[in-house]
């Protein structure tokens, strides 16, 4: 049995996770932290999953790492720079950290797909859609296809008049639009373009729980067992 602490339960996506863990054979939520607790809380678990917020996800995971409890980072805002911060401190302590920017199977397949589809193209922009309580943006999900965009292409993506702030935040050289109303729960475009066509890549999220479930049971089986920093649950799919 895996003794999971969970911080972040009373949240949105952390009550999801609660859930999913409560229904998965090997694991036991033994410790829940909230608003009010402190990272030490964490002690005496064999796996720690951080569903907070960005300020209280640093503290918590380097908490983590300091008593050399694997962790999976569900927290969005979780940009590659902070990711690079923590990785020597993980390295170091020879203990997993799992960031997950999205546990939809069908908008990691996106993302990826978006990714590869780029490098045919010399343009590309990211627009992202959550509902209006989401605090952060642009969404990690966002921030993490721009950084694949990225890296997939030989040459940096064209964006004219970057400078603009109506052209959005570059993220990776990468313009990226992000979205608050209701009546949305995650939509996020990825638009590429080349010489006389263009090519849209949506996925939607309509149901969360229904969403993110399967992912999140994949990233739990495999977080324990993970090595060093992991980013993406891409990492935990069978994907060519």
């Amino acid at each position: 049995m895996t003794l999971v602490a969970l911080a972040g339960a009373s949240g949105k996506l952390g009550r999801i996770i609660h859930s999913v863990i409560d229904e998965t054979p090997g694991f036991e939520v033994t410790r829940v932290l909230g608003s009010a607790s402190e990272p030490a809380e964490i002690a005496g678990a064999e796996l720690v999953v951080d569903a907070t917020n960005i300020e209280a996800s640093e503290k918590i995971v380097r908490e983590a790492i300091a008593r050399g409890i694997p962790t999976l980072v569900a927290t969005s805002g979780w940009s590659a720079e902070k990711v690079a911060e923590i990785t020597p401190l993980a390295q170091a302590a020879g203990v997993a950290v799992v960031f997950i920017p999205n546990f939809s199977l069908g908008s990691v397949i996106g993302s990826r797909i978006a990714a590869q589809a780029a490098r045919f193209f010399d343009f590309a922009e990211v627009v992202e859609a959550h509902r209006d309580t989401k605090i952060d943006s642009p969404s990690g999900t966002a921030v993490r296809t721009a950084e694949l965009i990225a890296a997939a292409k030989d040459e940096p993506v064209r964006a004219p008049h970057a400078e603009q702030p109506a052209r959005g935040e570059l993220v990776s050289g990468v313009p990226v639009h992000s979205l608050r109303r209701p009546g949305v729960v995650a939509q996020q475009q990825v638009v590429l373009s080349g010489p006389g066509e263009s090519l849209t890549i949506q996925h939607d999220t309509a149901d969360p729980q229904a969403a993110y479930a399967p992912g999140i049971r994949r990233a739990l089986e495999g977080a324990p067992d993970a090595s060093g920093v992991v980013v993406g649950l891409e990492n935990f799919l069978e994907l060519a």
